[in-house]
Order: C-alpha cells, then structure tokens, then sequence
C-alpha cells in the first residue's frame, strides 16, 4: 500500500508551482487539496528591472534566488547578451536558467540566503553583483554581500499577493473534522505567513492534529514565530525532500 494512501494534504503553493509536489504527493497515494496561499503578480513597476538588465553586461554575477525571477527575467531580458557569471539559491532555480539556455556557475550546499552568501564571498569584493528577487524577500543575502565588498543592486522582479478567493477556500477544508487535512506543505516564509493571516481572516483555528510539513529552516523558524512550530522538516530545501519528509513521518 502506498505510503500516504488515505492522507489528504493541503498545498499551499502558488498555482503554477503546485503541481510537481501535487503530483508526487499523488504517486504516493495521497489526497492533495490545493488552496494557494500566494500568487504571483508584477512588482510595482518594472522600470528598476529594466534598468538594470539595459547595464547587464557591467555585472560580474546575476544572482536569483527563485525560480519566479528567472521567469521574469526570461520575460524581459535580451537573452543574446549573456551574464558574466549565474548564481542560484538551489537546484530548482539552476533548472529554471537550464531552461533559458543559460547555465548556474555557483548553487550553495545549503539552499538558503545565508549559505549562497557564504559562497559568493570569495568573489565579492569589488564585484558587481545583482540580484533579482521578490519584493518581500529578506535582505539577509544583499546585507552580507555588500559587508564582503560587493557593489549589490537590488531589483523586484514580481511580488507575492494573498489570492482574493482563499478565505472561502479554507473555510471549505476546514468547516468540519471529516475534510480535515492530515498534513499542511509550506515551501516558503510567505506560504506560512499568508495561511496563518487567513485563518484569522476566516476566524478559523488550525486543528490539532494536522502535521506542519516545512520545506527548510527559513519557513520553519517563521512557523516558529507565528507560534505553530513545524512537525517536520525537509533535510535539504527541495521539494523532492519534503516529499521524503512527509513519506518518513507517516510511515
């Protein structure tokens, strides 16, 4: 019998990222409810975006830490002028420039901001670094970078936003114990904030017995400061590994 046959897990992901984890989640007979926590949509302007990427040839290192920014990136750059070197914050993100036909010269061991800081040290004095991001993202990475001597421009490629239908969406899953979830997915700090921000919108409580399922140890110390500490938590930030998390615990 498949390890997660019977078990419904709530995924949290914005829709069109959702469905790699769905679909392992699925291969191990699970039951995915799928309410996106965040969507994606543009920053506030792009202007900034675009200015940088019209100097792209004087950076010594693109540095993007989601695979939603290689997207954009992808969207409004001249992809013939090619970057001098491409960090990334994990595997996923090195696929997303794989993608692009561009290729990552540096992913940290551990996919985190203040691991691919570590890693980028060595490059950083004098360098001109810039680094496409979400708007809500932590400035753990540029802080460190520019304490090392890098010149650092930040720019927002995109902005996450609560989806205007996933109040309703919650009180459906959680209107009674026979939908409860087994298990709730957070893959990122937004994820965890969002849902806990709608739960007190939809003046509902999160039930006891539902697992918190944390993709790395950014999201579970925001699951922590919410005051909800995760059950489990991914070894490595990928998706795969979560998936793995999920599997070992109901096992």
């Amino acid at each position: 019998m498949p390890v997660l046959n019977n078990k419904r897990i709530l995924v949290t992901r914005t829709r069109h990222q959702a469905s790699g984890l769905a679909a392992q989640l699925q291969a191990l007979g699970a039951t995915v409810v799928h309410i996106p926590t965040i969507e994606i949509v543009p920053p506030e302007s792009y202007a900034p975006l675009d200015a940088a990427l019209a100097r792209l040839a004087v950076f010594d290192w693109l540095i993007f830490t989601s695979a939603n920014a290689v997207e954009v990136f992808q969207g409004r750059c001249n992809l013939a002028i090619h970057p001098k070197r491409i960090a990334v914050i994990g595997p996923a993100t090195a696929h997303a420039v794989e993608a692009i036909g561009l290729t990552a010269d540096l992913i940290p061991p551990r996919y985190i901001a203040e691991s691919l800081a570590a890693e980028l040290t060595p490059y950083a004095a004098h360098a001109h670094m810039l680094l496409v991001r979400a708007a809500e993202a932590r400035d753990t990475l540029p802080e460190l970078l520019r304490a090392a001597g890098a010149v650092i421009t930040t720019v927002e490629a995109y902005r996450n936003q609560v989806p205007a239908d996933a109040v309703p969406a919650l009180r459906s899953v959680l209107d009674s114990q026979e939908h409860y979830p087994d298990a709730i997915t957070f893959t990122s700090a937004s994820t965890a904030r969002n849902f806990f921000a709608l739960l007190d919108a939809a003046h509902l409580a999160l039930p006891e017995k539902v697992v918190l399922a944390s993709i790395g140890p950014i999201t579970s110390q925001t699951l922590r400061d919410l005051g909800h500490p995760p059950h489990i938590e991914a070894a490595e930030h990928t998706i795969p590994a979560l998936v793995r998390a999920l599997a070992n615990h109901f096992a």
